[in-house]
């Protein structure tokens, strides 16, 4: 059960009201919700395959910020020509289809992020390495590393982590 002050600030968070939440799955240094583990059906039955959901303003605005970099587009083309990051970011995916299918299967090897094979959305890889933290993901790592150094994450992100 999530507590329903966690429920509230992350409506706040959003602007609207949270479907599916089954967890807080990262919270901010200062006690914040920053990801939700959500539920692969949402309530009304609708499949959600987005296991983790960034939610902290902060931190979607920051992953936003880094999509426009061209970041995504270097990161796929690393995974082309490095065999051992694409195997680590093969063993994210699997780990990620894994735990969710141990919540509700859906049938699909659709993970989220663009993983296996690209990098699609970089709030999806954050809000994996910060739900399982660093070394799950080494996208997400890699991209959490880019934002770690902007003064607005002291906030967000756990010193030194990243």
């Amino acid at each position: 059960m999530v507590d329903p002050a966690d429920l509230e600030a992350v409506a706040r968070q959003l602007g609207r009201e949270p479907r599916g939440v089954l967890a807080i799955a990262y919270r901010c240094p200062n006690g914040e919700p920053g990801v939700v583990k959500t539920a692969p059906k949402l309530p009304d039955g609708t499949p959600f395959p987005t296991l983790y959901y960034l939610t902290h303003p902060v931190l979607t605005a920051a992953a936003s910020r880094l999509e426009t970099t061209g970041l995504m587009r270097e990161m796929t083309e690393r995974l082309r020509h490095d065999p051992e990051l694409a195997a680590a970011y093969r063993r994210a995916h699997e780990s990620y289809l894994a735990e969710r299918d141990a919540i509700e299967p859906l049938g699909t090897a659709f993970s989220g992020g663009g993983m296996p094979d690209r990098v699609k959305c970089l709030h999806v890889l954050i809000a994996h390495s910060l739900a399982k933290g660093p070394g799950c993901n080494p996208l997400g790592d890699q991209a959490l590393a880019a934002l770690a150094p902007d003064p607005a994450m002291a906030g967000v992100l756990e010193a030194g982590k990243w």
